[in-house]
Parts: C-alpha cells; sequence; structure tokens
C-alpha cells in the first residue's frame, strides 16, 4: 500500500476515534454517563419515545441542563455509529467546562485586567478550537460559549485547540446577554465584532475587555450586539465581504494584544 493509502486509512481511523468518544449510545450507556457526572453536550432522543427508560435519561440529563433535541429515527440512525442507539445518543464532552467567575479569578491570579472571549453561535468545532488555540497565545484569560446552537468541547474542538483546552478556561452559560451583563458588574468594556462598526484601530481595546464575536454567516445577534458597548470592525479591502469567524477572532485578539503591549510600554 502507498503512502497516501495509509494516510488515508490513519486519517479515517482517527474521525472514528474521535467519534465513539464523544458519542455514547444505547440506553443504559447514556443513562451510565450521566449518573457518572460526565459532562454531556446534548441528548438526541427519538421523537414520540416516553417509555420508562427513555423517562429516567430525560430526568438525568435535565437534572444536568444538558441541552435536548428530540429528533425523527432518520436522524438518529444518520448520527449513529453503531446502529444500536435504542433512540437516544448522548453527545459527551471531551473536557469539562469552567465557571465564568473561573475566568476573572484567572486574570486576578495574573495580576492583570481581564481579558474575555465571548462567542456567539460558532458552530464548527474546527473553529471553536482554533479560536481556544489563539486565545491563549493572545493572552485571554478565558472563553465563554453559549450552551444552545454552539459547538461545544467535543474531540474535534479539542484537536483543534492543540492542547490549549488545558490553559485556558471555556465556560459555557444559558444566556449570553445574561453573562455579558455580570461581566459588566465586574468593569468590563464590552466589544462586538461586527462589519458596520469604527474601524479597530480607532478604538481603546485596553483595560478590562470582552470581545464578542459572531457565529459563522450569522454574525453577532441583535439582542447580544445590543448590550455590547461599542462595535469594532476589522478594515476589509477584498471582494468577498468577510473573514472566517477564527480568523477575524485572531485578528481582534491581536489588535487587544498590540494595544496592551503598547500601553505596558508606555506606562
Amino acid at each position: 500500500m502507498d503512502k497516501e493509502g495509509e494516510k488515508g486509512i490513519e486519517e479515517k481511523d482517527e474521525v472514528s476515534a474521535e467519534t465513539a468518544q464523544s458519542h455514547i449510545e444505547g440506553r443504559n450507556a447514556v443513562l451510565e454517563a450521566f449518573r457518572s457526572g460526565r459532562t454531556i453536550d446534548r441528548l438526541y432522543v427519538l421523537d414520540g419515545c416516553g417509555d420508562g427508560p427513555v423517562r429516567t435519561i430525560l430526568r438525568e440529563a435535565k437534572k444536568q441542563d444538558t441541552v435536548i433535541s428530540f429528533v425523527k429515527k432518520e436522524r438518529l440512525d444518520q448520527i449513529s455509529e453503531t446502529g444500536r442507539h435504542q433512540g437516544v445518543i448522548a453527545v459527551g464532552a471531551a473536557y469539562g467546562y469552567a465557571k465564568a467567575e473561573d475566568i476573572l479569578t484567572a486574570a486576578r491570579a495574573r495580576g492583570e485586567d481581564p481579558f474575555v472571549i465571548i462567542l456567539d453561535g460558532i458552530e464548527d468545532p474546527h473553529n471553536l478550537g482554533a479560536i481556544i488555540r489563539t486565545a491563549n497565545q493572545a493572552g485571554a484569560h478565558g472563553v465563554i460559549i453559549p450552551k444552545h446552537r454552539a459547538a461545544g468541547l467535543t474531540p474535534a474542538a479539542v484537536k483543534a485547540s492543540a492542547g490549549a483546552v488545558n490553559y485556558i478556561p471555556v465556560a459555557k452559560v444559558a444566556n449570553l446577554s445574561s453573562a455579558i451583563a455580570d461581566l459588566k458588574k465586574e468593569g468590563l468594556w464590552i466589544a462586538c465584532a461586527d462589519m458596520d462598526g469604527e474601524p479597530m484601530y480607532g478604538i481603546d481595546l485596553t483595560g478590562p475587555i470582552g470581545l464578542v464575536i459572531g457565529g459563522e454567516g450569522s454574525g453577532v445577534s441583535p439582542l447580544v450586539k445590543k448590550n455590547c458597548d461599542f462595535v469594532a470592525a476589522i478594515p476589509m479591502r477584498g471582494e468577498t465581504g468577510s473573514l472566517n469567524a477564527s480568523v477575524a477572532a485572531g485578528v481582534l485578539m491581536y489588535e487587544v494584544l498590540r494595544q496592551r503591549m503598547g500601553k505596558a510600554k508606555r506606562g
């Protein structure tokens, strides 16, 4: 077998391993995952299935405030890797989540103004992992993601972070607007990334700052944008109109770092 063929098999095995780690299938396996305290990002349940074992699983899921999606059998069959899902599939997080306050604690421990990345609907786990990796390198103290309509810490996201999840806390919250309000109470200014905003080079991004990055294609939601203090735009000179979410996040994060380093030199 040639090297390209071997590489293809390795990549296929790697993808299968990632899926096996993140997907838990079958009623007993899913129930034990919840009872063991494992972090579950989402539970898929066959629509209309409400027998005793499934009701028990749903109770455990609600205790952990897990996102529950009721779907058709065709969708479960599509997700399933084993073909023996028994009407339930749980998607487990590869890493546990921190709390939003843990991020502020990390900043205080380093004697620095908080620098928090807030992601509004990043659905691609590879983008999430890339953003976490850049956040760590740019000196951010943590990342906040929403519970609904967003990627979680799946094996694919963890792999894309290149180990950064070991060094930067990632918090999952039920409501981004409420989380932003709490950060404001702690003295943070919230900057929202949007093409209609003021060029980022003209905005003071030093001091305690929260940087909001919108999802792929949809951008920052109107409600979240309304709760931000100012809107920062990345100058564009091309024809495509926008950048990939993780690239845009990186550009803005490094502008924050540039301004902070400049302020430190002047101070």
